[in-house]
């Protein structure tokens, strides 16, 4: 990994209506905690389970959980971004937030975060929407490639554009207003109810950085406890040219640094420091790999089949696989 220039990623912020509208539909329906989402939460994970996202790796990873039957099998949703609680430094309780894309074009249903418990094996989705100043909101419709967590604001990639911000203050639980979570098949405002593709939970973007002028990719997010910024990069599937940088935080648009990757298919880069964690992908056949930059010095681990954003909880390294049937999140000590 090279110093590189920096300017590239300079963000600008452009709030637009973004807040006003997220502002609306908390004052209509109310805001609830994230606490409150992972007690409703309604999806069993298994400890251990979906053995073939490890493929050959060895040794296997300290510990793995996977998504239920239905995620593990849906070729609708990707899982993508992951961050954690200790990240936030806000979030009562343990956890992780991934991020999931929705990949059919047609009947666009945008993008949702999963909010997971380790203690309890459970999980929710929650559907990240863009409020409208009428009231209403819409589908997000973005590749959500990583995710940042810090204090009660959520960073969202946009590959091409920056990235959203999203309040977990401003978390909406549409059965605080009606007996029911709305029609599955819709979203937004409709003849007086809303609707959230069946969801019952939704989370409006308040912000949005975007990146100046158009030169740098979003692939993914992290966030460095150690030096207090954020991070993001590039992903390149054809080349070792793929940038990372990193910015303060709080967030105030301009790169404190920036590094050419150096390696090819970078899902996830994470910094603790001067160290650098980047985790690569071969397709959905072959094993990734764990590439660690230290004092000059370049280690490789084994990682599991297709990984992707990194974060860190309890002392451990954690990753998201993203192929179907092959869906966990694992940990690998550091």
């Amino acid at each position: 990994m090279l110093p590189t220039d920096e300017t590239p990623f300079t963000l600008r912020r452009a709030t637009g209506s973004l807040a006003e509208g997220a502002a609306k539909l908390a004052g209509e329906i109310g805001a609830t905690s994230v606490e409150a989402v992972i007690a409703a939460a309604n999806r069993q994970a298994v400890r251990r389970g979906a053995g073939a996202a490890l493929g050959a790796m060895s040794p296997r990873p300290a510990e793995w959980y996977a998504f239920d039957a239905g995620d593990q099998d849906t070729v609708d949703w990707y899982p993508q971004g992951l961050t954690c609680a200790e990240d936030s430094g806000s979030i009562g309780v343990p956890m992780f937030v991934a991020t999931w894309y929705y990949k059919p074009e047609a009947g666009e249903r945008g993008i949702r975060a999963t909010f997971f418990s380790p203690r309890t094996l459970k999980y929710r989705h929650a559907l990240l929407v863009e409020a409208k100043p009428d009231g209403s909101f819409a589908p997000i419709d973005i590749h959500a490639g990583g995710v940042a967590c810090h204090g009660d604001l959520l960073y969202v990639a946009d590959t091409f554009r920056g990235l959203r911000v999203f309040d977990l203050g401003h978390v909406l639980d549409l059965r605080t207003v009606q007996n029911d979570v709305g029609d599955g098949d819709r979203v937004g405002r409709h003849g007086g109810r809303l609707h959230a593709f069946g969801y019952r939970y939704v989370i409006p973007q308040t912000d949005f950085w975007r990146v100046a002028e158009r030169r740098a990719i979003f692939s993914f997010a992290g966030v460095d406890r150690v030096t207090g910024t954020l991070i993001s990069g590039e992903y390149d599937g054809d080349g070792p040219g793929g940038r990372v940088a990193r910015w303060n935080l709080p967030l105030d648009g301009v790169p404190r640094d920036a590094y050419v990757l150096g390696h090819e298919k970078i899902q996830g880069a994470l910094s603790q420091g001067d160290t650098w964690y980047l985790s690569q992908s071969r397709g959905s056949a072959g094993n990734g790999k764990l590439l660690v930059h230290s004092g000059g010095e370049l280690t490789t681990r084994p990682y599991p089949v297709g990984p992707e954003d990194l974060t860190v909880q309890d002392g451990r390294l954690w990753s998201l696989t993203e192929f179907r049937g092959k869906r966990v999140i694992f940990g690998v000590d550091l």
